[in-house]
């Protein structure tokens, strides 16, 4: 276990593109195994090491979530103005875990268990933020008008401006969430520590 590692471990990416109306939807949230091997905790943990989802140039995580966002949008010239009436959201999350890929003594399982309930619920919190962001930014467009704009291109600046803020809001919550986490005394050091002392 090094302290690389447990800087870097579990972080969210997020990607961004373009696409449409205030309705209801659901985010659609799946999640992908990726197999590790090991019959100790401190195996375990070792090839998450190993295997885990890539960070950066060199480092690696012990689980991440990610998400593809398109958008169904249509911008509607109203007299002068450009306005956009429809701006309708698909979103996909996706949270990458470990999962052994043989079972585990019944002592070693059960600390497993309780260490990837910790780690899912931490991923979970980047789902949820990802969903207010996508909110925010269907309540931000619906509606939005920009006034002499007969061809809608000034629009397109403005809503750019204004989902980069809203973007950066976001990956911020998401860096300041790791960082109290993964700090000294944090959840996930905590959880770390248990599965590594562990059977």
């Amino acid at each position: 276990m090094t302290r690389h590692f447990l800087s870097s471990a579990l972080t969210a990416f997020f990607a961004l593109a373009p696409a449409a109306a205030l309705a209801e939807w659901q985010a659609v949230e799946e999640v992908r195994p990726y197999s590790i091997s090991g019959k100790t905790g401190a195996e375990l943990y070792e090839s998450i090491g190993a295997r885990g989802p890539k960070a950066g140039v060199t480092g690696r995580v012990i689980a991440h979530t990610t998400f593809k966002l398109t958008w169904t949008r249509k911008y509607e010239p109203q007299g002068n103005a450009c306005v956009i009436v429809t701006n309708r959201p698909k979103l996909i999350i996706t949270y990458t875990l470990p999962k052994p890929a043989s079972e585990l003594p019944a002592a070693v399982d059960s600390s497993w268990q309780a260490f990837m309930s910790g780690v899912a619920a931490h991923e979970r919190v980047h789902g949820v933020t990802i969903k207010e962001m996508v909110k925010e930014i269907e309540a931000t467009s619906i509606g939005l008008t920009v006034a002499d704009d007969p061809d809608c291109k000034k629009i397109r600046v403005e809503l750019t401006r204004r989902l980069g803020e809203i973007s950066m809001r976001q990956r911020q919550r998401g860096r300041d969430f790791d960082k109290i986490e993964m700090g000294d005394g944090g959840n996930i050091q905590q959880l770390i520590l248990t599965l590594v002392n562990g059977p």
